[in-house]
């Protein structure tokens, strides 16, 4: 499978997705029993990546912490009212073994699983969780040196972020310097050479089962990072890590989850996609001028970033976002260059977020609005020309003097390897805008160009030498989108 420039990802919790084909069939369902229906609906949505979502074995330490508690079980309730134990599986990241779980069929089912992406030209994501392991990991016994260790006024002191073993020692949860430790954890010690050729040895062993790797929190591996949070210094383990993979798997890719700014510092320790947080948060909560603002990065930079809307650390976007804003949020989004990924149920206006503790979700109705909205834009995201194509942020221009309206136009401009041209233009405020957006074509003049917008009945005949002497003229209501096409005809 050759790499697509610009990919659609698409992220799947497993347990509950398999869960829910369990209720289906009556019996417990794995991989194997995935249909074909469904492989060729993500093929035909024109999905290049499928993240499976928490497929590697929990132990029994971890589950049990889960369901004791309270806040946790406060949580899991809102999600689901008639919360049972068994839908409390314990947090996929609390992992004791990156093995396939017996539950998913185990190695053999995901083999398979990914010979039949692989037919459909998809390719298979796993995760790789480095910062810390479950409390009941065998490596708590046999390696004592790889984990922080705390003392006895550490944990009076600061009791969220430490526990006391059975055996009497002291460890140290695995957290990030911002937050309480996840309780369900036990933080690995990254300056313990041994420690580190061994997670080194798990990615290249997961790299054997999969396409690529979602790598959990990557940032706190950094050793500028580590050691702020843990005074101790570590040396770059990202830079060997991947290389070490890349030597058997030089097609392999690398998606960091990377908060704080710290995208380009992993991008150039050899991740191929850092997440986009900061385009997240402006989509949701900013305006035009901060989203125009960080897509005027380089594209040795965008190109490199992973666009979403919502994962399962994110609240649903159909929360967070009214109908409107929403349309023109993921307009921005996936219409921006990058790895594009949209979570499971995204398409259909899911609103509840689910715990990646839990292993069931609760039934909602679709969203037909949404629905047809995201087909539209599938379907668009399908065209060679914004999974190949090139690229370019437009400038906007008044549409006359004391209107400052153009301000809140976002104009996003591609070209694809064949000449085909898209304009994606944008109203992102509660009010109508009007002006200008420079197109970044030199030869419209002395031709005709018919705007045909893919997301709605519009369609505009636009002579080339206006359109390159002052722009393509927009008159756009609150919240607005068009996807045009752009055709000669003349």
């Amino acid at each position: 499978m050759q790499p697509v420039r610009h990919p659609l990802l698409y992220q799947v919790n497993t347990r509950v997705w398999l869960q829910e084909l369990s209720q289906i069939s009556g019996r417990p369902a794995t991989l194997d029993d995935v249909p074909d229906d469904e492989l060729d609906r993500w093929r035909d949505s024109g999905f290049d990546w499928v993240w499976l979502l928490g497929i590697w074995r929990l132990g029994r330490v971890g589950p049990e912490i889960s369901r004791s508690r309270p806040d946790w079980r406060h949580e899991f309730i809102g999600t689901l009212p008639d919360l049972r134990e068994s839908d409390i599986g314990g947090s996929c990241f609390a992992i004791v073994d990156y093995g396939v779980a017996d539950r998913f069929g185990r190695e053999e089912a995901l083999t398979r699983f990914r010979a039949r992406l692989a037919r459909r030209h998809i390719r298979l994501m796993l995760d790789f969780v480095p910062n810390h392991i479950a409390i009941d990991h065998p490596w708590v016994g046999l390696h004592p040196d790889w984990f922080i260790a705390g003392t006895a006024a550490d944990l009076e002191r600061s009791p969220a972020n430490f526990i006391r073993l059975p055996d009497g020692r002291i460890l140290a949860h695995g957290r990030d310097p911002y937050f309480p430790g996840w309780s369900d954890t036990l933080q690995l010690d990254y300056s313990q050479p041994g420690l580190r050729e061994a997670m080194a040895s798990e990615l290249v062993s997961i790299a054997g089962r999969c396409d690529g790797v979602r790598c959990d929190m990557a940032m706190l591996l950094l050793p500028e990072v580590f050691a702020r949070t843990w005074r101790r210094s570590m040396p770059a383990f990202w830079p060997g890590a991947i290389r070490g993979v890349r030597e058997a798997r030089p097609d392999f890719v690398f998606m960091a989850e990377v908060y704080w700014d710290l995208e380009w510092t992993l991008q150039q320790q050899g991740f191929d996609a850092c997440y986009d947080k900061r385009l997240y948060d402006r989509s949701c909560h900013g305006d035009a001028a901060s989203i125009r603002a960080h897509l005027s990065a380089g594209l040795d930079y965008q190109d490199r970033l992973a666009r979403f809307l919502e994962n399962h650390d994110e609240p649903r976007a159909a929360t967070v976002l009214p109908f409107e804003r929403h349309r023109a949020a993921a307009a921005v989004t996936f219409l921006s260059p990058g790895l594009r990924f949209l979570q499971q149920g995204q398409d259909v206006g899911r609103r509840i977020r689910v715990s990646p503790h839990l292993i069931r979700a609760p039934e909602e109705p679709i969203d037909k609005a949404l629905q047809s909205f995201y087909a539209d834009l599938l379907a668009t995201l399908r065209l060679p020309v914004v999974r190949e194509g090139s690229w370019q942020l437009l400038h906007s221009l008044r549409g006359w003097d004391g209107n400052p309206t153009s301000e809140d136009l976002i104009g996003m401009a591609w070209t694809g390897p064949d000449g085909s041209r898209l304009v994606v233009a944008v109203n992102f405020s509660e009010h109508a805008a009007q002006g200008f957006l420079g197109l970044p074509w030199e030869d419209l003049d002395g031709r005709c160009f018919r705007f045909w917008d893919r997301l709605g009945p519009w369609s505009y005949d636009r002579d080339g030498g206006d359109l390159l002497r002052r722009g393509l003229y927009l008159d756009v209501p609150a919240w607005r989108v068009h996807v045009f096409e752009v055709t000669r005809i003349g």
